[in-house]
């Protein structure tokens, strides 16, 4: 047992520090600084009348000339569609409709055929981005084999422990996100900060085939899209200017029931890859809560327990403090080893909560 864990935590040291390779600023050096392209920013809201006065400020400030945006309101139950009305009414460029059919995905493919743009971005109404985030995600489509581009998101820094660690949680997505991109086999990206194609959207036929799912709206396109074209039709940012902040959860109850609803569409993926990778997470974390075992071992296994952790927190610190560093965010020591400790109990909670899909969303139960 003792062999065992300190073989385990040094292949685990190797992993993450093999994956925190592959994590660097993107360079656009090389491409046109001149390319403009008319860009349709589509944010979808429901019951959003406490984010209106933020979203509101974030479109005005945006420094992108060709850019139309569609607000479209997905049934909101408060008054968040008349205030947005107001406060953007004197904005040309903005639109605000309302959703024929229920649903995030309905909306966004009723914004999808609205667009007059080639080029589609999307975010969230709680989320806020640079004024130049625009220009850095479509940078990219200057390529014409690139189809789809993903950016990285970031819960906002704040002071208290639940938040610290949703900043960590979310290293740990980007960081695997990036590696799977960069291996030409993306798993997942963020609907809150992700562009695309129309014509490739239209190509894959949108959401069809998976609209019966509450979420998924980012995943799902990013699989279809990389199975219809070829490589290097979708690419991941990893620089802070392309990078989206959002709100964290204000509660563990709500973050869990948030990554239940991420994990619980792992079933719809039919991937073998995605399987693999969901198990292979609950797996890993499943052995480092094996690990307590070693304290009832003596003395030996009470040094193997804190060594083993100790190179686990070392690789955790090594990979996602690179990540957090590139993006502008960087924990203490103490609070990477707090975190460090609690997350394998978290990821336990959620993939066993995942295996019900039972959540509930915007008021929406599923």
């Amino acid at each position: 047992m003792l062999s065992f864990y300190l073989i385990w935590s040094l292949s685990y040291f190797t992993l993450l520090w093999w994956m925190g390779r592959f994590w660097s600023i993107n360079s656009d050096k090389s491409r046109n600084q001149t390319f403009i392209p008319t860009v349709t920013l589509l944010i979808p809201f429901r019951n959003e009348a406490k984010n209106i006065e933020r979203l509101s400020a974030n479109i005005k400030r945006l420094n992108y000339s060709n850019l139309e945006v569609i607000l479209i309101d997905d049934h909101s139950e408060d008054d968040s569609y008349e205030l947005l009305k107001k406060s953007l009414k004197k904005n040309e460029n903005v639109k605000i409709l309302r959703s024929e059919k229920t649903g995030k995905k309905r909306a966004l493919e009723f914004g999808v055929n609205a667009a007059k743009s080639q080029i589609i971005l999307c975010s969230d109404a709680d989320c806020e981005f640079s004024e130049f985030w625009v220009e850095k995600m479509v940078l990219p489509f200057q390529e014409p084999k690139v189809q789809l581009v993903a950016g990285p998101v970031l819960t906002e820094e704040r002071a208290g422990f639940l938040e610290a660690f949703q900043i960590l949680d979310w290293a740990s997505i980007l960081l695997l996100t990036n590696y799977s991109f960069i291996h030409q086999n993306p798993l997942m990206c963020s609907a809150a900060n992700l562009a695309y194609r129309k014509e490739a959207f239209e190509q894959v036929n949108g959401y069809d085939g998976n609209l019966e799912f509450a979420s998924g709206d980012d995943e799902f396109l990013l699989k279809k899209i990389h199975a219809e074209y070829s490589k290097g039709a979708c690419l991941y940012l990893t620089s802070v200017e392309s990078l989206v902040k959002t709100k964290p959860e204000l509660t563990w109850d709500s973050l869990i029931n948030q990554r239940v609803r991420w994990a619980s569409k792992w079933k719809a993926h039919f991937s073998i890859s995605h399987a693999l990778s969901a198990a292979g997470a609950f797996l890993t974390h499943l052995i480092w809560i094996g690990s307590i075992y070693l304290v009832f071992l003596g003395a030996k296994g009470i040094i193997a327990f804190g060594l083993v952790w100790l190179i686990k927190i070392a690789a955790e610190k090594l990979s996602l403090g690179k990540v957090l560093e590139t993006l502008g965010a960087q924990p203490s020591n103490i609070t990477l080893l707090q975190i460090s400790l609690v997350h394998p109990f978290y990821v336990l909670r959620v993939g066993i909560a995942a295996l019900s899909g039972k959540f509930t969303w915007k008021g929406r139960e599923n």
